[in-house]
């Protein structure tokens, strides 16, 4: 998409997406509450093809992800208004939480979580769709 003077969206490979995930230190977590759309802004490290995200304790998405686990988005961007440029990228997939104690311990060994209580429930996004976009100059 090009509009004459301004910048041109330029979508991004599966691994170009993840990558750019994978530097950028927080995003938005989407998903449903109570029947409604709910947006929490959360850090996160990626794993693979897994994004790895600390919950404070009782918060929404925990109640929602507990057993098989529940279809979320996750969308994290760098955008500089200034050069109008940046990038942004979307992954859609199942959200579970992690049962397993050892493998919690490890993954919140490794989270910074920026939430104060953070980290008592972990929950992993499965990269099932991925899509980036870059915004520069054509």
């Amino acid at each position: 998409m090009v509009i004459e003077g301004r910048q041109e969206l330029a979508e991004l490979s599966r691994a170009e997406a993840m990558s750019l995930l994978a530097s950028a230190p927080a995003g938005r977590l989407v998903f449903t509450s109570r029947a409604l759309p709910a947006v929490r802004p959360v850090n996160h490290q990626v794993s693979g093809d897994q994004i790895v995200i600390g919950l404070s304790p009782g918060s929404a998405i925990a109640a929602s992800a507990q057993g098989t686990g529940t279809v979320v988005a996750y969308e994290a961007d760098d955008l500089d208004p200034v050069s109008q440029s940046g990038w942004s990228v979307i992954v859609v997939g199942m959200a579970r939480l992690v049962a397993d104690q050892v493998a919690a311990e490890q993954y919140r060994a490794s989270l910074q979580s920026w939430l104060s209580g953070a980290g008592a429930d972990i929950l992993l996004v499965q990269a099932e769709l991925v899509t980036g976009y870059r915004l520069g100059p054509s």
